[in-house]
């Protein structure tokens, strides 16, 4: 598994490529947030130490702090699946797997910890 760095234009061909409609962009901040969320560091140690947990705060962040018109879940499960499988990981989930994960997300019931352990779950 790699250390992956996505940036904004990453974000942008997600968005285009996996959100019926092209939606636009309505929160610049929101996806520049999701950069730097995935990439912090504290004193040079990453935050978020696994694809799993980086996955996990991408999906998070950008189920709770919408970036586009529409089809925001869509999005954000969009780029949680298409960060695990750029560094490396294997994922197999189904279309309700991932509907309940936005909706347990988006309820805020679950914390960053149980989110990077559903994900753990779609890797074989």
């Amino acid at each position: 598994m790699s250390d992956l760095r996505i940036d904004l234009a990453w974000l942008l061909m997600v968005a285009e490529q996996k959100t019926p409609g092209d939606p636009e962009v309505t929160d610049w901040g929101a996806l520049v947030a999701a950069v730097a969320r995935h990439q912090a560091e504290i004193f040079d140690v990453p935050v978020y130490d696994t694809p799993h947990a980086r996955a996990a705060a991408l999906l998070q962040l950008l189920l709770h702090v919408p970036a586009l018109e529409r089809s925001n879940a869509l999005f954000a499960s969009a780029v949680a699946y298409a960060y695990l499988v750029a560094s490396g990981v294997k994922v197999i989930t189904s279309p309700v797997q991932v509907r309940d994960l936005a909706r347990l997300v988006k309820s805020g019931e679950a914390t960053l910890r149980d989110i990077a352990d559903e994900l753990r779950r779609w890797s074989a």
